[in-house]
């Protein structure tokens, strides 16, 4: 089998009725991609099934039998992570605490990078918040100086006190990061274009400027998500790809831009009437780069 160019996938389920992550390998093969993002859990809440009940061993097997390297496999923190809250000391102290076990609980499974959004700064002045990011980084892996889970902070939208949505923002936390090695960046397409770089017309700049700010050895992962709304608008507010103000040829050319060719790229985009998948028909059109029109009923910006 000829190996793919890129590596493709989307978000999928892990939980009990499908058998944990036998579940959402399962899902995954199934959509012909060859990468994948879960949650550990719930991630609006703090409950966690211990990691013995999650059938590692035969998630690690299935990936090994269709060619699927754990290594470009992804895990997306829980929203209810804040490092950048200043105001509420036991909401800093709860990110802290479940950012911990959540690089522990990636170790036993053994996927190595977990996208985190940085937090909002719930109105506090946005450089004490982005100087908090670091500080909760910092006191995560000092605890666990040894792990090989990698956090990637996520490019925001910008919606409400939401921080981390310019690459300055991201250098400035970055900076103050005491291991450099441990902390990157995630692209959200949807994100970026909704805080106002030009992901549709010239992604090649927007991403010359990341490098120049922050660093492409940096990038550890992508979302790739269409947006419902035009740029800069602040929105965040996820579409499936081709049928937003992004475009189908600018997210495909993502893909099959060489520069991210060892970069996991995964899609977040809505489901069908909040009733079916996507991500087989969307991760077609985009290894064949051509758009289909498969979603009729929705409009095309």
């Amino acid at each position: 089998m000829e190996k793919q160019k890129f590596y493709l996938g989307s978000h999928v389920g892990m939980n009990a009725a499908n058998n944990y992550l036998i579940g959402s390998a399962k899902e995954s093969i199934e959509n012909g991609a060859n990468t994948l993002m879960f949650f550990t859990g719930a991630p609006q809440n703090t409950r966690r099934t211990e990691t013995s009940k999650l059938n590692i061993v035969e998630f690690k097997s299935m990936l090994i039998e269709n060619n699927i390297d754990i290594s470009k496999v992804i895990c997306h923190g829980p929203y209810t992570i804040n490092l950048a809250n200043t105001v509420k000391a036991e909401t800093f102290d709860l990110g802290v605490r479940l950012l911990k076990e959540e690089l522990l609980r990636l170790e036993e499974i053994g996927v190595h990078t977990v996208v985190l959004h940085p937090g909002a700064a719930v109105g506090a002045p946005r450089e004490l918040a982005l100087a908090n990011i670091a500080k909760g980084l910092n006191m995560v892996y000092k605890a666990l100086p040894n792990t090989p889970v990698k956090v990637a902070l996520e490019t925001m939208s910008g919606k409400g006190t939401e921080v981390c949505i310019t690459f300055e923002e991201i250098k400035t936390v970055l900076d103050l990061v005491e291991q450099k090695d441990k902390v990157g960046v995630c692209f959200d397409t949807c994100h970026m274009h909704d805080a106002g770089y030009d992901v549709k017309n010239n992604f090649d700049k927007v991403v010359e400027e990341f490098d120049q700010i922050v660093g492409l050895d940096k990038l550890l992962a992508i979302h790739l998500n269409d947006s419902k709304n035009p740029i800069a608008n602040h929105k965040d507010r996820h579409e499936n790809i081709g049928y937003g103000y992004i475009g189908f040829e600018s997210l495909a050319n993502i893909v099959h831009n060489p520069l991210f060719k060892e970069i996991p790229i995964v899609l977040e985009t809505p489901w069908i009437n909040a009733k079916v998948s996507p991500y087989k028909v969307e991760i077609e059109m985009i290894k064949n780069n051509k758009f289909t029109n498969p979603f009729k009923d929705k409009e095309i910006k």
